[in-house]
């Protein structure tokens, strides 16, 4: 069955970065679409940015110019860059695959920014 598992959260200062991975395992046969969400406390879930199967990415407005997504489709694995983080970013980010219609969720992974 596919799985999707999440790393790369922590805790970091406003204006820092981090790099959020999420690699898929199980049957895969073609190249998927993804998306990062995030949930702030207190707050209901998000869509942060997405990817599609070719490659075209949109982003929320309260990201764009500091997150990016990219992909390696060979380790089936997608990442959010996320540069210059500010507190508002602070959520539980998931990673979310799409493949032949079928919906996979990553297990979440916080990320915490301080001012």
């Amino acid at each position: 069955q596919v799985q999707l598992v999440e790393s790369g959260g922590g805790a970091v200062q406003a204006g820092g970065s981090l790099r959020l991975s999420c690699a898929a395992s199980g049957g895969i046969g073609s190249i998927p679409a993804w998306a990062w969400y995030r949930q702030p406390p207190g707050k209901q879930r998000e869509l942060v940015a997405s990817m599609t199967s070719f490659g075209i990415t949109n982003y929320a407005d309260s990201v764009k110019g500091r997150f990016a997504v990219s992909r390696d489709n060979a380790k089936k694995t997608v990442y959010l860059q996320m540069n210059s983080l500010k507190p508002e970013d602070t959520a539980v980010y998931y990673c979310n695959m799409n493949a032949l219609g079928f919906n996979y969720w990553g297990q979440g992974t916080q990320v915490t920014v301080s001012s």
